[in-house]
């Protein structure tokens, strides 16, 4: 082979062969396990059916829903999915509607749509449309009065309703999970709080009313002409007397606690009136005086206000946190008794005081506690205890009594306030043995409807059906270009 010269005239040895690659090997595997792309496409469509229907099994089995409404408008509040899981057999629901109403329309696809919300929670709710038109024989026997008119049955119990709502409809579920009829009374005839009064001072606008609508039967007992308090009666509301009871009257009720009989001592901080027996049956100390509570003042309402915002655990405050208001509360203390069990549900003013001297007028100088400053000699430092249950065991059964110092935190004129009902409520449930139906009131929903005008509204749906498909286009082209140029 002849040499080659570089340039300075020295012989060079030839070059010798170039070594293969170090991926030509690889890159000749890669060659022969080459898909071909028809093959290629046919396992991808394949995959993709397989994803799609396998996603659709999911979707099929395993039902996953969110509500990111602003106001939780296509859900059902806690409460009423609370009463639903109290419910152990099926609810069916028979509405009896014709296809149209004059009025509102497609009344079925209205009445479909709100019940789908409770078939959600609770899936064994049956849902039935009758045409009371087509079918009078039906209506007539169901005593059908209105269009739309819908008969819930449940444990051989039903109601109608003529209104549809979740209020209504909860509150009748709940009615109906009630395992039997409740009555509670209430001590009348000495001036006493009525559970059915519409004035100020009674109980009956909201408290009151909240028991009927959830299944509760109210009666009034006047001892001066009752023989004993009635056998039949689950609960016995006690409230403040204006006049002093007979001798006579209170033997009786110390006869009905004796019996066993549940009660509900709602006493405010004045004068028993008689019932200093009942006290000291109970083991129970009323010490005079009210209770002046600062964080009351923070939230700008008077001092001698109570605020109820941690509660101990108890069946009655279990899953409770809403903040209860007691207009010049009593403290209340008791005696150690092996025969009771105490459970404080209640404690507020913890930097507060019980002022044996009561506030007179107007506070001074615009501060709410200039009026009742704390007297270290004579006031009781919190804090204080304002609500309390005891129970006990009693003639085979359990005997339950709760005891509140303060009965305005109920009555129509402060019954309003945050959580005043709904704790009312549970007490009066936990009395009545049916603790399982405790649950916090529905609340009413936010207003956050999005009002927009007709051009608002054309704009949005420019923007969706030309603006975004040209963007992605846009998108699209310009990635195209660039590797095109690559």
């Amino acid at each position: 082979m002849p040499h080659k010269f570089s340039p300075n005239g020295q012989a060079r040895s030839p070059l010798p062969n170039p070594l293969p690659h170090a991926g030509e090997g690889a890159n000749e595997s890669l060659r022969e396990f080459h898909i071909n792309p028809t093959l290629r496409n046919l396992l991808f469509v394949l995959l993709l059916l397989g994803a799609a229907s396998d996603l659709g099994y999911l979707a099929m089995h395993h039902h996953i829903q969110r509500d990111v409404t602003y106001n939780a408008s296509n859900s059902l509040e806690p409460s009423s999915v609370e009463v639903l899981r109290q419910l152990g057999g099926p609810v069916t629901i028979t509405v009896y509607a014709t296809e149209q109403d004059a009025r509102l329309g497609d009344i079925r696809k209205i009445i479909r749509d709100f019940l789908s919300l409770y078939q959600r929670y609770k899936l064994d709710i049956q849902l039935v449309f009758i045409d009371p038109e087509k079918e009078t024989e039906k209506a007539r026997a169901a005593q059908i009065r209105f269009n739309g008119e819908m008969v819930i049955e449940y444990a051989g119990r039903s109601e109608h309703l003529t209104q549809i709502n979740e209020q209504i409809v909860t509150s009748t579920l709940l009615r109906l999970a009630h395992t039997r009829d409740q009555t509670v009374m209430y001590l009348d005839g000495h001036g006493e709080r009525k559970l059915d009064g519409i004035a100020n001072f009674d109980l009956g606008s909201l408290f009151g009313a909240k028991l009927k609508q959830n299944g509760f039967h109210l009666g009034s007992l006047n001892l001066a002409l009752a023989q004993e308090v009635p056998g039949n009666a689950s609960v016995l509301v006690i409230t403040q007397p204006q006049l002093d009871l007979m001798p006579g009257e209170v033997d009786k009720l110390l006869r009905y606690v004796d019996r066993g009989g549940n009660l509900l001592w709602l006493v405010d901080a004045e004068p028993l009136h008689g019932l200093e027996r009942l006290a000291e049956k109970l083991d129970i100390l009323l010490p005079p005086g009210i209770v002046i509570d600062p964080a009351a003042t923070e939230m700008n309402a008077p001092a001698t206000w109570s605020l109820g915002a941690t509660y101990p655990p108890h069946a009655i405050t279990h899953n409770f946190n809403l903040t209860t208001a007691f207009p010049s509360a009593r403290q209340l203390l008791w005696n150690e008794n092996p025969d009771w069990q105490h459970h404080v549900l209640v404690e507020a003013a913890a930097r507060g005081w019980v002022t044996s001297k009561p506030p007179k007028g107007k506070p001074r100088d615009g501060n709410r506690l200039s009026g009742h400053p704390f007297d270290k000699q004579h006031d009781t430092p919190g804090p204080i205890v304002i609500a309390m249950a005891l129970q006990r065991n009693i003639n085979d059964r359990e005997q339950r009594i709760v005891v509140v110092g303060n009965g305005a935190f109920l009555s129509n004129s402060f019954a309003g306030n945050g959580g005043n009902v709904d704790l009312g409520m549970n007490m009066v449930n936990w009395l009545a043995g049916e603790e399982h139906l405790i649950t916090q009131q529905l609340r009413a929903a936010k207003d956050s409807k999005l009002e927009l005008s007709a051009t608002q509204l054309r704009l949005i749906s420019i923007s969706f059906l030309l603006g975004l498909p040209l963007m992605l286009a846009g998108v699209g082209i310009f990635i195209w270009w660039k590797r095109r140029r690559a």
